[in-house]
């Protein structure tokens, strides 16, 4: 007769805590090796800005479920004039009476009904996690006038200081998020608060394209090395900015 291995007879006598223990255990493993397999790399060459070049500062603006990026409206027109991006122009003439745009990405239908944790429908966030193929997405544009902190109490700000050319990246990577119809920018609507619109936009939003994604990917186009798996949520793209990109609050 065929003798068992000794490790699977171990495995059967083990107690039930064990075996959880060693479930554990594995899925941990599993998801670090994941994570370190799926991280996107600094660029060198972008970020952080060399000694003595001038920086562009921007702010990650993390909630309990939902991150968007606070920009200088200035720098964005800049770049995105040198760069011919029509979609961006247009965008940051409207708000051309503020000095900062906080710019979010997220499903349509959830973005725009969920204005707060209080408000959240959790039939909503399934069917906007798990629709098969993803679910149209939306741009969230606000202008701001006020300190960050003041603009956005209780949330966490993350300071990150951008090369130039690493800033011109990422406003060439918002520009293309904005989807066009008769060469402009597709306005769907008022935002959620203060002054603010929605814009159609580019991609799909799924589990595995939520908006911490969409910022992480952003700041990853301007260099900063990132890490996808512990970004679908805001505290893990703080730790992961604190801990990769040197980032920090305020």
């Amino acid at each position: 007769m065929r003798k068992r291995k000794p490790t699977k007879r171990w495995l059967a006598t083990a107690s039930p805590l064990t075996r959880a223990a060693i479930v554990f255990v594995a899925v941990v493993v599993t998801l670090v090796l994941a994570a370190w397999l799926t991280a996107r790399p600094r660029d060198p060459t972008l970020y952080p800005p060399p000694p003595g070049e001038a920086a562009v500062t921007v702010r990650l603006v993390a909630g309990a479920w939902h991150s968007g990026l606070l920009l200088p409206r200035e720098d964005l027109a800049r770049a995105a004039e040198e760069a011919g991006d029509g979609a961006l122009l247009e965008v940051t003439e409207r708000f051309r009476a503020y000095p900062a745009l906080e710019i979010g990405w997220g499903d349509a239908g959830f973005y725009r009904t969920v204005p707060t944790v209080e408000a959240l429908d959790g039939r909503l966030a399934l069917r906007a996690l798990f629709t098969p193929g993803g679910r149209p997405a939306v741009l969230h544009v606000v202008g701001v006038a006020a300190e960050p902190e003041a603009a956005f109490p209780g949330a966490e700000i993350v300071t990150l200081r951008l090369s130039q050319a690493g800033f011109r990246r990422l406003a060439a990577a918002l520009g293309r998020a904005v989807t066009m119809r008769d060469r402009h920018p597709v306005v769907l609507g008022p935002g959620l608060y203060g002054p603010s619109l929605f814009y159609a936009a580019e991609g799909r939003f799924s589990l595995l394209a939520v908006c911490n994604h969409w910022s992480a990917g952003l700041l990853n186009a301007a260099g900063v090395p990132v890490t996808p798996l512990l970004d679908t949520l805001p505290r893990g793209l703080v730790l992961d900015l604190a801990w990769r990109a040197g980032a920090h609050a305020p």
